[in-house]
């Protein structure tokens, strides 16, 4: 059966059932790189998806031109040669809009941000296609001058870390731990997953209040001399704890360890649902779990995805 072909564009509908996929395969492999096929069929081809990554692998985009009720018209496009998918950090380091995207599915970008995001989707069950179809859709929405974390020197990256996020768990976590205990005293006979909350709440506070010196004392007065070094073309001290990778690799583990006990609080208490018995204290405890673990994740994502990785190239670059 004839096909209808006007610039790169399939018609499957217009084929056997038998021959659709097979054709498409053909049609795929013929790509050179950055090129791209549009298909048109009428219903959504997703299950194609799959089988063209089950049976090509990670070398496509896929991306929904229409979805529906006729219609579904995707591009799929081959990817250059060394191209490989970013990373949920390093998609959020270049558009933070798109972190809303992560945090509706449940995708961690600031601990778990070096997944791509057909891998975290698979970890979590998640339809990819779906994920990926939203992300494009970011890119549409209206900017409101998101602030250039990215653009930023990172000694004064550093600085507002410590000035905004550093300031804002040590004026915070007291009074989350003192309510977490008094909230457990009040009402955790009756919801003992309070008793959890306060231990995990204590664990955080310890964590927490020994990571920020660590990093105000060691780590982020050692970025600053990286970049004092590049800027002043000024030999580099050797550290006594000798590459930048060995402080990063801890704060990292830190970092991941908070993540998992907030996300356990998240579980536990069912996305911070109130009870119906709750009092002011039990709702005003869950609430500032709430906005803390917001902060703590653009926190962790500022360090992870952005003052990290950019410290360890400005080493790189001394070094070599």
């Amino acid at each position: 059966m004839e096909t209808t072909l006007t610039e790169n564009i399939l018609n499957v509908t217009l084929l056997e059932p038998r021959q659709k996929h097979p054709t498409i395969f053909v049609r795929f492999d013929e790509l050179a790189e950055g090129e791209n096929l549009i298909i048109h069929n009428d219903h959504d081809p997703k299950p194609l998806y799959y089988q063209l990554l089950g049976e090509r692998g990670n070398i496509f985009t896929w991306e929904y031109l229409e979805q529906g009720p006729e219609w579904w018209k995707v591009k799929i496009s081959k990817k250059i040669l060394g191209e490989n998918d970013q990373t949920l950090g390093e998609i959020a380091a270049k558009d933070l809009r798109k972190a809303q995207v992560f945090k509706k599915y449940g995708l961690d970008f600031c601990c778990g941000g070096k997944k791509t995001v057909k891998e975290a989707c698979a970890e979590k069950g998640l339809d990819v296609t779906k994920v990926e179809q939203e992300l494009q859709q970011a890119d549409r929405l209206p900017s409101s001058r998101p602030i250039p974390y990215g653009d930023w020197n990172l000694d004064f990256l550093a600085d507002y870390i410590v000035n905004t996020h550093h300031s804002y768990v040590r004026k915070t976590l007291p009074d989350i731990k003192t309510y977490a205990n008094k909230v457990m005293k009040v009402h955790g006979s009756h919801h003992p997953e309070l008793i959890r909350i306060n231990q995990l709440v204590e664990e955080i506070y310890a964590e927490l209040t020994a990571h920020l010196v660590k990093e105000e004392k060691v780590l982020f007065p050692y970025i600053k001399e990286l970049v004092f070094s590049v800027n002043s073309i000024q030999p580099l001290h050797a550290a006594h704890f000798g590459t930048v990778q060995n402080p990063i690799n801890l704060m990292e583990m830190e970092h991941e360890l908070v993540g998992k006990h907030l996300d356990e609080i998240r579980k536990i208490s069912n996305n911070y649902l109130l009870p119906e018995d709750a009092c002011a204290s039990y709702s005003l405890l869950y609430r500032m779990l709430d906005e803390f673990e917001e902060d703590l994740h653009l926190h962790i994502h500022l360090e992870n995805n952005i003052l990290f990785p950019k410290a360890l190239k400005i080493e790189k670059q001394l070094n070599d």
